[in-house]
């Protein structure tokens, strides 16, 4: 499971691009009882969502030339300047290449070959997000792609990551995990448009989904609707995982919120 035990190709750090500051931090607020903490005059208007006073994501208003409102999930990775090189081979894009960020660490955002946007963080004083799954925090990460396969393969040669195929009940998962996890090291999952559950709307591009845990999905889909999101998916429970639903904030910005099966716990 995902875990805040950082190893190289894991999930480190994630953060929104949001249209409208004050009512995305009023809305995720609403939802997960989050407080967004400003990182400072030198942050360009970056800051921190907390729980309790933990960091679970960053977050930063952003221009329209600047692109859509969207989630953005971050790799570990002891060298991003190798790892940019790495996925350049691979025939994935370099879209920001890596920079300094106050010491803090390196930061760089890569798209794969289906055009997925991913981010590299490679620690400096900042290891990244201070908890995972527990209420309101990162607990799982899923690739919706075209070609399972292809991914698969930009993937173990960017970052190393390996795929195994997992059964569930009427189902085949593939998760991912980082080089040589055990059978507890999977973060995340690869999917493709004919294994979406059943009654999600479209979402056609390639993209890095971001699972938000929560005690109660269904409280949380309608509250979604009640503060002008969007429900892609309603509260769906699917056997040996359990109950999931797609949202979007009121602005686009695609995430999903799951309460795990206990015995995936």
């Amino acid at each position: 499971m995902l875990t805040t035990r950082f190893v190289d190709g894991a999930p480190n750090w994630l953060d929104v691009g949001m249209a409208d500051l004050e009512r995305a931090r009023d809305f995720y607020g609403a939802l997960f009882d989050w407080r967004f903490r400003s990182a400072g005059p030198d942050a360009g208007g970056y800051g921190f969502f907390q729980v309790d006073g933990r960091t679970v994501a960053g977050g930063m208003q952003i221009r329209p030339e600047q692109g859509p409102p969207s989630w953005t999930v971050y790799f570990r990775t002891s060298g991003a300047e190798d790892t940019c090189e790495a996925a350049e081979r691979a025939h994935g894009r370099v879209l920001f290449p890596p920079m300094d960020v106050m010491g803090q660490g390196v930061m760089a955002i890569l798209a794969d070959p289906a055009g997925a946007p991913f981010g590299l963080w490679q620690r400096g004083d900042l290891p990244g997000i201070e908890v995972t799954g527990e209420a309101g925090a990162l607990c799982w990460v899923e690739l919706h792609t075209p070609d399972m396969a292809a991914a698969a393969a930009f993937y173990r040669a960017t970052l190393g990551l390996e795929t195994s195929a997992v059964a569930y009940p009427g189902q085949v998962y593939t998760t991912v995990a980082p080089p040589g996890a055990d059978d507890d090291g999977a973060f995340g999952g690869l999917v493709t448009p004919d294994e979406e559950p059943a009654g999600a709307d479209a979402w056609p591009d390639a993209h890095w989904l971001a699972y938000l845990q929560v005690a109660d999905v269904a409280a949380v889909v309608a509250r979604t609707a009640e503060l002008g999101g969007g429900v892609r998916l309603g509260a769906t429970d699917i056997a040996g995982v359990g109950t999931v639903a797609h949202l979007s904030a009121p602005d686009g910005a695609r995430f999903a919120v799951i309460r795990p099966d206990p015995r995936q716990s």
